[in-house]
């Protein structure tokens, strides 16, 4: 029987290959304009990161269908529309800009929720499976509130969106929900009121 460590190398392993086929299958076919991620977002057009959201949204449970990932609890969502609009928005009204695909890295994000030990453990491993997955990169993240190791997907390629799965000690569980609300839902309230 597998642990929460060797499952949750396994669900990086299948959220990555997942990521790779669904990337080759969107942007390998000559039908969408490849666009450079790697720039800053403001050369991105906002129609194209929505775009890809709409089409993963339809898709991915195709792809999650046939993904090894039985015995695993994740959660996993799609970024809405209004979300990455509000995202981007904030983001472009800085004045430090910053590569694409370093803000809109999460249109497709993952959660697994495990016990302390676990996630002491993953971390110690992270190193390891990125290099072994091809795996962007990885932090933990501990702000505003939340507490959470990210790992990102991007399988080499500054023309695919990352995705990202968060990795959260249950003891931090339930604050890291109340910080997202109030941090990343923000604009649903914004919305509202504009209404």
């Amino acid at each position: 029987m597998e642990n929460p460590v060797q499952n949750t190398e396994r669900l990086i392993r299948e959220i990555n290959l997942i990521h790779q086929n669904y990337s080759q299958d969107y942007f390998e076919t000559g039908k969408v304009e490849k666009v450079n991620l790697s720039r800053t977002l403001h050369k991105v057009p906002l129609e194209h990161i929505l775009a890809y959201r709409l089409n993963l949204h339809e898709a991915v449970n195709d792809y999650l269908a046939f993904a090894d990932v039985r015995g695993i609890d994740f959660f996993y969502r799609v970024k809405t529309a209004e979300s990455i609009r509000d995202k981007v928005g904030r983001y472009l009204q800085r004045a430090n800009q910053y590569p694409a695909n370093n803000i809109v890295n999460d249109i497709f994000g993952a959660r697994v929720i495990l016990p302390s030990e676990a996630v002491a453990q993953i971390m110690e491993k992270l190193d390891d499976w990125k290099t072994a997955y091809g795996l962007k990169n990885w932090y933990l993240r501990d702000e505003d509130g939340y507490l959470g190791v990210h790992v990102y997907f991007k399988n080499g390629s500054n023309f695919y969106y990352p995705w990202e799965l968060q990795i959260c000690d249950e003891n931090d569980a339930e604050t890291n929900i109340r910080s997202h609300r109030a941090y990343k839902r923000g604009f649903v309230a914004a919305a509202l009121q504009a209404a």
